[in-house]
């Protein structure tokens, strides 16, 4: 193979060679300090809230989601969902919110994993915006499952009340949340995926 080193008398081998490219993807210290940089803008940006829907002011949008969602283009689906777990059980510590914790990962699950799988196969554009769309309906999805399921096991609204929220107001609200963080994640990884991945390192996850 063109530009591969041999020392005197070393034959190279096809386990040689499948070392050198999967060991790219394990997680090195670098990809370590990145990653724990993203949970903590994360868990930064977690605080930063406002309402999308004047009608419902007590639902806020942050874009805590987005870090983690940079995190799983560039390092794959499990970097950045444990980005996001992390950032949203630190949030739920910080708050005393275990059921807010609960369903932010319930969110970010939802969120990540899909877009950061078919992003993994399919590194371009075209992958990216398919891989995020498929997000955003995921993450809404798991939105309306953690609101069906702990909302009434720990806030104690009943769940009749949960069901007659969900189709006027929490699909709505988490399809445009998980809209707006699917393009925040698009423009800040484009900014950034060249310092957090350099070329040489931009190899496909498994």
């Amino acid at each position: 193979m063109a530009g591969t080193m041999k020392t005197k008398g070393s034959a190279e081998t096809p386990a040689a060679n499948e070392y050198a490219f999967t060991n790219t993807n394990r997680w090195s210290t670098r990809q370590l300090v990145t990653m724990a940089l993203l949970c903590a803008i994360g868990v930064l940006l977690s605080f930063v809230e406002f309402p999308l829907l004047p009608a419902v002011p007590w639902l806020k949008y942050d874009a805590s989601a987005m870090p983690a969602m940079v995190c799983g283009f560039a390092f794959g689906p499990g970097a950045g969902f444990a980005v996001g777990l992390v950032g949203a059980v630190l949030h739920g510590l910080l708050l005393a919110d275990a059921p807010g914790a609960v369903m932010n990962i319930l969110v970010v699950a939802g969120f990540v994993i899909p877009a950061a799988m078919v992003y993994r196969r399919r590194r371009t554009m075209a992958g990216a915006i398919v891989g995020l769309a498929l997000s955003i309906v995921a993450a809404t999805l798991m939105a309306i499952v953690g609101n069906l399921v702990v909302t009434p096991l720990y806030l104690g609204v009943p769940l009749n009340a949960v069901v007659e929220m969900v189709i006027p107001i929490l699909v709505p609200f988490n399809l445009l949340k998980a809209a707006l963080n699917a393009v925040l994640t698009l423009v800040v990884y484009k900014a950034v995926s060249n310092l957090i991945t350099p070329k040489k390192m931009q190899v496909k996850g498994r």
